[in-house]
């Protein structure tokens, strides 16, 4: 890890953009304690900038303190995760429609070479690498659409970073074998330059890992279960008994 400690400018600064780059890598996965000793070493630098870009990436949820116990990367559960796709499909949809009007020849280019080296390896195991990729087509999409304060909304708020805090598959919601497809039809509206149709397909890939979630989620499943009178509101199951 590079030793930023012999800059001597802005070491709070420079710390949290490596911690931070550390997150959305994995290389610090979500609930993994931060060890502020050995953080500090690596980077050359005191505990006192190392706290500053900790404190700062509290203010934006992706890490937490716990007293008594430290920083620890933090991790969203499930009915969090499904607020943040709800935002993603929102944003990203319009993003997807802007920049089908704005993609440029070269741009075309860029998005063609994104998951062609997944399309003929099934099933895909790399998960790892694909998740890399998944983040930076997104990023690449918002960065093309980039209009009034589109990619400053997403990229401020960490909400694409925080789509991949799941503890599980890398951070994928989904697996690589089942959105392969959608990616490729929303790389195909771009480039073909088709605003309604790119729209469509990015907030119909979202759609599909809110209801994956949905169905996931225990909260979602004992409230159905109510719902169809499996349970009564107390957690006891119901008897065939008429009164």
């Amino acid at each position: 890890m590079k030793n930023i400690g012999t800059t001597h400018e802005n070491l709070d600064q420079k710390a949290y953009l490596i911690i931070k780059a550390m997150i959305n890598d994995r290389r610090l996965a979500p609930g993994d304690k931060i060890s502020q000793e050995q953080l500090a070493g690596e980077l050359g630098i005191s505990r006192t900038p190392l706290i500053s870009a900790l404190k700062y990436l509290e203010n934006e949820k992706l890490v937490e303190a716990i007293p008594r116990r430290g920083f620890f990367v933090r991790a969203f559960d499930q009915q969090e995760m499904i607020s943040i796709f709800e935002l993603r499909e929102v944003l990203e949809g319009l993003a997807a429609r802007r920049a089908a009007m704005a993609v440029t020849d070269g741009q075309v280019a860029q998005l063609r070479k994104f998951f062609s080296h997944f399309s003929d390896n099934s099933p895909i195991t790399n998960y790892r690498e694909y998740c890399r990729e998944d983040r930076r087509f997104h990023n690449f999409v918002t960065h093309i659409a980039a209009r009034e304060f589109l990619e400053s909304i997403l990229s401020s708020y960490n909400i694409i970073s925080f789509s991949y805090q799941l503890v599980t598959s890398e951070g994928l919601v989904r697996s690589p074998d089942e959105t392969l497809g959608e990616h490729l039809a929303i790389i195909d509206a771009i480039c073909n330059r088709d605003p309604e149709a790119a729209e469509t397909m990015m907030r119909r890939h979202f759609k599909r890992s809110i209801a994956y979630l949905s169905a996931t989620n225990p909260a979602t499943t004992r409230k159905r279960a109510i719902n169809n009178g499996d349970v009564t509101q107390q957690g006891k199951r119901r008897t065939s008994a008429a009164w």
